[in-house]
């Protein structure tokens, strides 16, 4: 090998690297170190020379150098399976297809290009073509990727990519295997290089397709948490209205009660006296909510679910008392209150061999509002997260808030944290 190959070697195996970490980096959204970099560079640099020593073909190759970048993106990296295949198959598919465009065209000019400096001249210029051609589909690639967004789909893109990848494999090993400097037919090189360009944008349909899917998956989630807060606001305007007809009832009643203390307390008869009254007070209390957070959709909504708990043999304790500056609006704490509790019921229910229990705690930990959600499940690993926790974790980002839950032992925490920064501190308590 010349030193015009051997530096030429190089440069394609540097920008195949550089090109290749920064894409994975992109889609997954971690940042590259040097070191990282590095390492990649000498593990394509090994490749290369193994496989050329080994006189192995170009798809051993292209496996190799897609094992690498997966290895990179798991161990290295740190992300998980499918993002990292994902990402690896579309970086290499990519880098390839790019060098197949520019090959295309490249193998018309060399029957028309005397040997020497112009030679040299056409193949420097298309690496760098292929360099640039490369960097701008991946820039396509990430456009139309729903980046920083849930990738929970992403599995649907490995195989549509992986068929890419085969399909200019089989174009590169067998229209350009071996570089000619005879004439070929125009029209065979003009119809790899169609070929090429539909599956390039055969690559962007999917793509896009994927990201009106993922689009319409987001448009479902907040469609949900919108029927949610609809459906506890009816809980709250039911329960209240249950409260005001037995309110007006007891009000209606209530002259003929100090009627009846009146004259038991006239005839001497105290004791008496003093168990109507008991009466009455506990009458009066029904009437209360059985918790008070200080919001009266929450505390209706508290009202139910503590019902149901109560119903199923499940013991509840509450704790907590939500800040009263508006900074929580209160449909977004109904979704969290119902999916947390909706959930936090079903897990009880279903735990065997363990007393069943159901915790709430709220507290303020300085410019954030802490929910805490604690409950008694069944046994074994924690399962995977539903509508509800879903629905919950976005009404915590709606806030700037994290969500955390964990297993253990028959016991499962959920954690939610709402930043109420800027606002008004609320009051810390215990509801009765």
């Amino acid at each position: 090998m010349d030193w015009f190959s051997l530096c030429l070697n190089a440069v394609t195996l540097a920008a195949q690297g550089l090109l290749h970490m920064a894409f994975l980096c992109r889609l997954t959204g971690r940042r590259g170190r040097a070191w990282q970099i590095a390492l990649y560079l000498l593990l394509l640099s090994g490749i290369e020379a193994i496989f050329s020593a080994a006189g192995w073909g170009a798809p051993a190759a292209m496996a190799a150098a897609l094992a690498a970048l997966y290895a990179m993106s798991r161990l290295a990296l740190g992300n998980r399976p499918v993002p990292s295949c994902t990402a690896a198959l579309l970086a290499v598919y990519v880098f390839q297809m790019a060098a197949g465009m520019v090959n295309s065209v490249e193998v018309v000019f060399y029957p028309h290009v005397s040997m020497g400096l112009p030679l040299y001249a056409l193949v420097v210029l298309s690496v760098l073509s292929s360099i640039a051609l490369c960097a701008l589909c991946y820039g396509l690639v990430l456009r139309l990727l729903p980046l920083g967004e849930d990738q929970s789909n992403l599995g649907l893109l490995p195989l549509p990519g992986l068929f890419f990848l085969a399909v200019e494999l089989y174009i590169l090993e067998t229209a350009y295997s071996r570089l000619s400097l005879a004439p070929e037919p125009l029209g065979r090189h003009m119809a790899l290089l169609a070929l090429q360009t539909l599956g390039l944008a055969a690559l962007l349909c999917t793509l896009y397709a994927y990201r009106r899917a993922c689009r319409g998956v987001r448009a479902q989630a907040e469609l949900d948490l919108l029927s949610q807060s609809v459906q506890a606001q009816r809980t709250y305007v039911a329960e209240a209205q249950t409260r005001y007809e037995k309110t007006r009832a007891f009000r209606h009643d209530l002259q003929n009660h100090l009627f009846v203390l009146d004259g038991l307390l006239s005839a001497g008869r105290t004791e008496e006296a003093r168990r109507y009254l008991e009466k009455l007070e506990a009458a009066s209390a029904a009437l209360a909510p059985p918790c008070r957070t200080g919001e009266a959709a929450v505390d209706a909504l508290l009202g139910e679910k503590l019902a149901l708990a109560e119903a199923r043999g499940i013991p509840a304790e509450v704790s907590l008392r939500l800040p009263e500056d508006g900074r929580l609006d209160a449909f977004d704490l109904c979704v969290i209150f119902a999916n947390a509790l909706d959930n936090a019921l079903r897990a009880a229910a279903g735990a065997e061999g363990e007393a069943p229990f159901l915790r709430v705690r709220g507290q303020r930990q300085g410019d954030f509002y802490r929910l805490e959600f604690e409950n008694s499940c069944a046994f074994g690993p924690p399962p995977e997260p539903g509508t509800g926790l879903r629905n919950i974790r976005a009404a915590a980002e709606k806030y700037g808030g994290a969500m955390a839950c964990e297993k253990s032992k028959g016991r499962f925490r959920l954690d939610v944290l709402l930043n109420i920064s800027g606002h008004k501190s609320g009051s810390s308590g215990q509801s009765p």
